[in-house]
């Protein structure tokens, strides 16, 4: 199984190949190879800077649908035959969001690019893409989609033992463009989105006229302070105040909402600016786990890499009494962890089993997600999985017998 996304950031392609199998409500999961392909310079300013544009014509928009195709069909091969040794079954995709629609709590629609067929085209094989309009049919707010994975994982990494409750609750964390957590342990599920992540950074990054676009390990942020004027009018925003679920994006967080914060304030130095940006990060994000009473923050995404939020957010969490810990200390890369989701999402939809959970995204139940385009042989899918699902492991290389591993894709895949 491939799978495959862009995040907000629009970085580049993000392309992770993992086996599955399901025994006995539980799936096994053996991860092959993960890898990141960067979007050419021009593709990714036409990226950012058509999304932030209320002027662009459908020729654009055609134009960037096509591109951006393109790079998910290499990517899409590349994991294939360098990731998966030339043998895959289905390519599961979350494309490339360019614009989710939500208004007072209520998304309208969402829109990702990604080229599904295209992605068919050059491997041969069926996509299953677009899962986030099924969620948004329902009644969902189309996001966030990675509790399904949260919630088998966590289950997975501390089951629960008799009837004895766990010493603390443990949450996972994505620091993407936008920052989420997912809560389990409290009745059904939670997730939702706490706030600006990376993407907020990048922005700032862009403000003060980084080359990158970025601030590339948190080095603008570790020179600056904290402004506490800055800090107080970006934190008096609606949606922190908002109840879950909720869910946003760069169109509210973004440079408009940035650029407005500044108004009437007195200069900002640059670091200043990216430190006061990263500690909205952790503030926010801090706030939210602490309501749930977390012990445990499992993080993964971007946001791992930068040294300055990462400290922050230990500083702030411990304070609360949780203690601070990355995806991989437990089996899944930070970076890998959101193509893992998009392989995952193709395997439970092949199956019949929903991907997303309502108490999450809002929607009116569950629901199998995605549409697939078919690839070069007749779709052959397998039998819908009649049992719960409970728990997803991780396994290690061994966990498979080579034979094991031979009939596994052809038992519970895409013939």
């Amino acid at each position: 199984m491939i799978g495959l996304l862009s995040g907000t950031s629009m970085d580049g392609v993000d392309v992770a190949a993992v086996e599955f199998r399901l025994r006995a409500g539980v799936i096994e999961s053996l991860p092959l190879g993960y890898s990141s392909l960067p979007y050419p310079e021009t593709l990714r300013r036409e990226l950012v800077s058509l999304t932030r544009s209320e002027d662009k014509g459908p020729s654009a928009w055609c134009g960037l649908e096509t591109e951006t195709g393109r790079v998910f069909a290499t990517a899409a091969r590349y994991g294939v035959e360098q990731l998966a040794g030339g043998r895959a079954d289905l390519i599961g995709s979350l494309g490339q969001t360019v614009r989710h629609e939500t208004v007072r709590g209520r998304t309208l629609g969402t829109l990702q690019l990604g080229g599904s067929a295209r992605i068919a085209e050059a491997t041969g094989l069926p996509v299953l893409a677009d899962p986030r309009s099924r969620d948004v049919a329902a009644g969902g707010q189309g996001a966030p989609l990675a509790p399904v994975l949260d919630v088998l994982w966590l289950a997975g990494l501390f089951p629960p033992v008799g009837n004895t409750p766990p010493p603390g609750r443990v949450l996972a964390l994505n620091l993407g463009g936008i920052a989420n957590i997912t809560v389990v342990g409290e009745g059904d599920p939670l997730a939702y989105d706490t706030g600006p992540g990376n993407a907020l950074i990048d922005a700032a990054a862009e403000l003060v006229g980084s080359e990158e676009g970025r601030d590339t390990d948190g080095t603008l942020a570790a020179r600056g302070r904290v402004r506490p004027d800055l800090l107080e009018r970006l934190l008096s925003d609606d949606y922190f105040r908002l109840r879950p679920p909720k869910t946003t994006g760069k169109e509210h967080f973004g440079d408009e909402y940035l650029r407005n914060a500044l108004e009437a304030l007195p200069e900002v130095s640059a670091p200043d600016l990216l430190r006061t940006v990263t500690e909205l990060t952790v503030r926010t994000v801090t706030e939210a786990c602490a309501a749930h009473e977390a012990a445990l923050v499992i993080a993964s995404g971007g946001g791992v890499a930068n040294p300055v939020l990462m400290s922050g957010l230990r500083r702030e969490l411990g304070r609360h009494g949780a203690e601070l810990n990355t995806s991989g200390q437990h089996g899944i890369p930070p970076d890998a962890k959101e193509a893992f989701l998009a392989a995952l999402l193709g395997f439970l939809g092949m199956h019949g089993i929903a991907g997303n959970i309502a108490s999450c995204t809002g929607a009116e139940g569950p629901r199998v997600l995605g549409t697939i385009t078919p690839g070069n042989r007749p779709l052959s899918p397998p039998d819908p999985v009649g049992t719960p699902v409970t728990a997803l492991r991780i396994s290690t290389p061994s966990a498979f017998h080579t034979s094991d591993r031979e009939s596994t894709c052809a038992s519970s895949t895409w013939q």
